[in-house]
């Protein structure tokens, strides 16, 4: 149950982060109001996840996914462009959640 939880805080998050985007500087009411819901939504999802999932496994997955998600959903929705070292960074991001669950962070 408790990666069911984090993947809806992941999901709260990344929804948030892409609205405060369309939220023009917080100009904009309902991508304004939308980040703040998303936010609440994702840190309340993040807080029981920590009942049964380890702080330092939860936190790398909730912020290495959404990190990388939102990368991608930057070049998908708003076009971002695509370096070498934007992929390089997404995959020491993705690469360092794999490490850190493999290497036993309880």
């Amino acid at each position: 149950m408790g990666y069911l939880t984090l993947a809806g805080a992941i999901a709260a998050e990344v929804a948030a982060t892409t609205a405060m985007k369309y939220s023009d500087g917080f100009s904009r009411l309902w991508p304004t109001l939308v980040t703040a819901l998303g936010y609440v939504v994702s840190f309340l999802l993040l807080a029981q996840t920590l009942k049964t999932v380890s702080i330092g496994t939860a936190y790398a997955i909730w912020a290495g996914v959404g990190t990388a998600t939102i990368a991608v959903l930057g070049l998908l929705l708003f076009g971002e462009g695509l370096s070498l070292v934007k992929v390089a960074g997404i995959a020491l991001i993705v690469g360092g959640v794999v490490v850190l669950n493999l290497g036993g962070a309880h």
